[in-house]
Formats: structure tokens, sequence, C-alpha cells
């Protein structure tokens, strides 16, 4: 008998199978003589829509919401059934005895497996995989130690929880924003929040008033000390220096500070990081770190949301110290101490959940396959995990309380003690000692200050606060973000800014949609239902309860709705308004009409077809005969050839078919003494 492996993509399929020995290579699947190993290609099954559950919810109207469907099932994505249908053949084979769940181990993970396995109707014992990278140790490790499926029973339950109440506070809530104010509005329970932490940054700023204050500062031997108290203008603070003598060190102290190394990654934190250093986006930071752990195997399980590790990983950490050896110079010296971890907070037990922080495998990097911007992140990890090896830094703070009259103020001086875990070390300001009852010299200056605005959300510091209340989860904040942007609510370029559209939005739905307080209670739930600590059937009660007040309070309000992306531009075909829409290509001009399917680009499209007089880049025009090439230098217009009759490029086969024919037809023609040796064979 078989045990059959349902991986979540072909290419950790393949990495299975080869360490499982499946080296019979099908279209669907691997297989050997103990093991079958197949994929999905992420979800093969989704949620069924409104209009497959009833006839009444087919057409959008205010009157069929809230739907509210006592079930919800799944049903086949169309692009990958062809995949679906083979892992249901797979599974009922009778030499099949068992199914090993082999999807990503996480709440997402679980989901794809589990949605696969009731479609499928499989009755046959499930057993789990649960690994936190891809190495070939990892793989043969994890096998010798499958837990039962019903193992996983709950995290399953969570992962439905979570997908029921996207559908329910999604769908009703967007239906409702939509149909009333004709215009796609989309919300959601962590979307719609995740927008308001943005817009409320963005109030902030706008009702900031600068003002001008003055400062006073002593200046002595190089170092500085600033005067607590503001000044509204500058004679305020040249009156005081006036009433002000000579200062005298009344105490002198050295303070010996010491700074640990900072945590190891999470998924959240890297991608903060990364934003901060790089430029690089959520969605970037991932799609690079599930690459490290997927296609390099250098890196662990990167959907983690965890920043320590657990106890049983230090038997590890030397083979994991020998693969970075050449990545970091301080490695050599940290593996002949014997690679000891100095920064003992790092493990803890009950701070890691399904994953431990992210940290280099034993699997060392080979750079020729990886693209600078791997490289980035790769380093950044692996930076962070030597740290945990090296020392704190140590300073000296040298600080003398300098009393004028009845004021004090502080001079200090640092000196580096050991530099530990920072590359750079710790800059050594110029040593000054002070000795009690020393005399300063009266040395002020005045200096003319502004009051700063609050700083504009960068993608980073989004993460961070969707992190701090729990808005989605270290998988989903990336796809959450993408979503804002492609729905035109939010704006990103350098900083994050709401677009009007956006906050409309914001002005539409409940306030308590809009509460990051709401969808971290939400989160907590979703855990405690993953930890048995809540049922199912009760989070999706209480979910439906709330899309009934979100639905009710669209319903009543009287709030006016305008739509920025309105033009003034009449459809040539219908003479409805035209709406901006930004796509991927481009902004177009869209009719509004949902009987019309009128569409054109706002700016003129720049080809590569060249104008036959002048050689500029000719442009693209949708003209109501079709589309066109036009030179705006030359004014030319040339058609463009429709793609059935443009001639076909010509094959390899088919051109040396030609060559042939015509190098025997040659041959017979024009050289007779080539015939006659080739009769003569």
């Amino acid at each position: 008998m078989k045990k059959i492996v349902l991986a979540e993509k072909p290419s950790v399929a393949k990495d299975l199978a080869k360490v499982l020995h499946a080296n019979q290579v099908h279209k669907h699947y691997f297989e050997g003589n103990a093991f079958i190993v197949t994929w999905a290609y992420g979800h093969l099954l989704t949620l069924q829509m409104p209009e497959d559950l009833a006839t009444d919810w087919k057409e959008w109207k205010l009157e069929t919401l809230p739907m509210l469907p006592k079930r919800i099932g799944t049903k086949p994505l169309p692009k990958t059934t062809g995949q679906l249908h083979a892992i249901k053949k797979l599974v009922h084979r009778s030499d099949v005895s068992h199914v090993v769940i082999a999807t990503d181990a996480g709440r997402e993970g679980e989901l794809v497996a589990r949605w696969i396995l009731q479609y499928c109707k499989n009755d046959k014992p499930i057993e789990r995989l649960w690994i936190s990278s891809q190495t070939q140790k990892a793989i043969e490790q994890g096998f010798k130690s499958l837990k039962p499926g019903s193992q996983y029973n709950r995290l399953f339950d969570s992962a439905l929880a979570r997908s029921k109440a996207d559908w329910l506070i999604g769908l009703n809530v967007t239906r409702a924003l939509t149909v009333k104010y004709q215009d796609n509005l989309s919300a959601g329970r962590v979307q719609t929040p995740t927008l308001a932490l943005v817009r409320q940054q963005e109030e902030k700023i706008e009702k900031f008033i600068p003002k001008t204050y003055f400062t006073v500062t002593l200046n002595y031997d190089g170092l500085t000390a600033k005067l607590p108290q503001q000044f509204h203008t500058k004679e305020e603070a040249q009156q005081l220096i006036d009433t002000l003598s000579h200062g005298k060190v009344t105490q002198v102290s050295d303070t010996i500070k010491r700074q640990s190394a900072p945590l190891l990654y999470d998924l959240t934190k890297l991608q903060t990081d990364a934003n901060h250093r790089y430029g690089f986006s959520a969605k970037k930071t991932l799609a690079i770190v599930q690459r490290l752990y997927e296609v390099y195997k250098v890196t662990s399980y990167p959907r983690t949301d965890s920043q320590y590790l657990t106890s049983d990983l230090k038997g590890t950490l030397l083979e994991r110290l020998h693969a970075i050896v050449k990545v970091d110079e301080r490695v050599k010296g940290i593996i002949k101490n014997g690679g000891k971890i100095l920064q003992k907070q790092v493990f803890n037990d009950h701070k890691v959940g399904d994953h431990h922080a992210l940290i280099p495998t034993e699997i060392a990097p080979n750079y020729a396959k990886m693209d600078s911007d791997d490289i980035k992140i790769y380093h950044m990890i692996v930076e962070r995990f030597v740290e945990q090896f090296l020392p704190d830094v140590q300073t000296n703070k040298h600080s003398a309380i300098v009393s004028f009259n009845e004021i004090e103020m502080t001079l200090s001086t640092e000196t580096t003690l050991e530099k530990g875990w920072k590359l750079a070390g710790v800059a050594t300001e110029k040593a000054v000692v002070f000795r009690v009852g020393q005399s300063i010299p009266k040395n002020f200056s005045i200096q003319q200050q502004l009051t700063t605005p609050p700083h504009a959300l960068t993608e980073g510091a989004l993460l961070a606060l969707m992190d701090k209340f729990h808005l989605g989860t270290p998988a989903t904040r990336a796809e959450i973000i993408e979503r804002l942007v492609s729905g035109e609510l939010l704006q990103r370029d350098k900083l994050l800014k709401v677009t009007p559209k956006g906050k409309q939005l914001l002005t539409l739905v409940n306030p308590e949609l809009k509460s990051p307080e709401l969808t971290e209670k939400w989160e907590v739930q979703l855990e405690e239902i993953a930890q048995g600590k809540r049922a199912l059937n009760a989070f999706v009660t209480e979910i439906e309860e709330q899309t009934k007040v979100l639905v009710r309070d669209i319903k009543q309000s009287e709030a006016v709705y305008k739509d920025f992306n309105l033009t003034g531009k009449k459809c040539p075909e219908c003479a409805s308004l035209l709406r901006e829409k930004q796509t991927k290509q481009g902004a177009f001009y869209v009719c509004t009409s949902e009987t019309c399917s009128y569409r054109r680009r706002k700016d003129l499209k720049v080809t590569n077809k060249r104008c036959s007089v002048c050689h500029k880049k000719m442009v693209q025009i949708d003209g109501k005969n079709g589309a066109y090439f036009k030179c705006q230098t030359c004014q030319i217009s040339e058609k463009i050839e429709n793609k059935s009759t443009k001639q076909k490029k010509v094959t390899k086969h088919e051109a040396k078919r030609l060559m042939q024919k015509i190098n025997n037809d040659h041959i017979e023609v024009e050289n007779p003494f080539a015939a006659a040796l080739k009769n003569l064979k």
C-alpha cells in the first residue's frame, strides 16, 4: 500500500518526490514504491458566491441584503479543475492507504488541503507533515514524525471561520455600498480598518499647525546640553541667559549601559525593515522570502509571526553557522568559540506558535542563482541571526550636572567599551572628564525651532501598525495592501495616501467597521478557535449579527457620494458619462452604462512601431473603424495588421524542409554531374 502526499505547489511536490524516491513522472503526480506525490496550485476551490446559492442573489439589490446563507459550500476554480479531478482519482486508488497533507504549515495551508479532500470525499486516514524548512534533512525528519490529521482539525476550523467572516462582511457590505452609491466600493473586515489607519495619520498631518519656538543650548568643549524649557520669543531666551552666571559641576556619574541585540525576524518585521531600507513593498518582500524558502531552501518557513526559537533548535545552530560562514565574516570567530548563542532571550518556547522565527537553514547559498534582491533579503535574515551569537553592546556614559544659579543642565560623553553585535560598533564621543566643583564657562546659544508635523505612513510603518492591532496575519497583510491599491482606495508612492474615493468610503461605512479594535478582537477569537477555546459556530453567528448591523446602517444612511473618477466626457456609443479607471496598462476611460462595453485609453499608447519617414515611435489610436498607428510628428497613419491575416513566422522544421526542397531542385536542374552520381548509388 502507498501514501498519497498533497503539496501546495508543483515545485514543493518535486522536492518532496525527490526525497521520497517517487521517481516516476506523470502529468499530475510523481510515483514511487511507497509514495504518490501530487500537488495543488494554492487554492483549487473557493467558497461559493451568492449567485451559486440563491436565485434572488444573482442580481445586486439592496432588498436582498444581508445575505446570510445557512451553509456556504465550495466550488472548483475553473482553471485548475484538471488537477483537482486527478487528485480525486489518486485518493480513491485501491492501493492508497493514507493521505499526507504537506501543504504550507499554517492556517491557510490547512484550508487548501482540507477543501480538496472534502471535494474528493476522502475517507482514508489523514496524516500531517509539519516542517519549517524545505531542505532534504527537514523533509526526512518530518516524514519520520508525521502527526495525526485530527490534531489540526481546530486549525482548519479557524481557517474556515476566517473565510466565512470575510465572505459575510466583505460581500454584504461591498454589495450594499456599490448598489446604493452606484460605484465599485469594496469594504472588508480587515482592509477597511487598515485604510482607516492611513487616513487617521493623514488627518493628524492636515490638522497640524506649525509653531515657532526658541531653545537655549549650553556649549562646552565640543559637548552640548539643551535646556528643556522652550521660549516664545528670542528676547525671553536672552533675558534668562543674562541672569545666569558661570556654572559649577555639582555631581559626576558614570553609567555602564548594555544594549541587547534585536530579536530575530518574523515576516512582518522583515517586511517593515525591507521597506525602510530598500523601499520594497510588503508583497515583494514576501515573494522573495518565499523563494528563499521554497526554491533556494536557504531560509526557514517565512509566514511566521514569532521572533523566537524553541529550545530544541539549539542542536542545529552550528550546522546553520557553517552554511553561512562565507556570508558574514564574523561567523568564523563565532564557530571557534563553540557557536553558542549569547542572546539567551531568543529562546522562548511559549512565544513560538506554529513556526519559529526566520533563520538560515543548513544549506549554503548559491549566489549565482539568486538575484540582487534575493541576496539583500537573505543577508538581512543572516545578519539578524548572527547577532544572536554576539555579546551586548556596552558603553560608558560619563555625565556631569552643571548648576547655573537655580538652573541645572547635564553634559555627558559616551565611550564604547564593547561593540558587541553591532557591525559598525558604537560612535565614541570626545572623551571629556569632569570633576565636582569644576567651573563651566557661560557659553550659551539660542536656536530658532519650528514644530514638525507627524510623518505620513510608509508601507513599512503601516505593516507595523497592522501588526500592533492584529489586522490580518503575516501571510495576508501584503495582499490586503495590494487590494487597497488595486481598488483605487490607496495610492502608493514612497508614502501612502488615501485617494478621494477611499476618503469617501470611510465616511459611508459604520464607524465600528473602521475600528482596528473590532478586527483585533476577531483575530484573537480566530486564534482561540485554533486553540479549542471557542466554537466555530458561535464565532460565525456573531459575525452574522455584525453583518446585519453594518448593512442596515448603509441602507439607512443619508450620506451623499461623489464619484471623483467620473469625467465630463461622454461615451461616443451611448452618450453615457465616462469614468476614469486606473489599470496595470495605464489609465482608461470606461463607459458608466452597464450595457455598454466602450473603453479607450486616457493617454495615447506609445508603441515600438517606427514611422517610415522620421523613424520616431508611433502611437496607437483606437478609432471608430478599428485601431491604427499614427506618427505625432509627421501625422502619417498606418493600418494595424489583423493577427489572423498577419504572415505567420516560419518554424525551424518548415524552414529545414523548404531548404531541402530548394536544394534538391537546384541539384537536379543546375548540377547534372551530381545527379549522375546520385543515379550510380
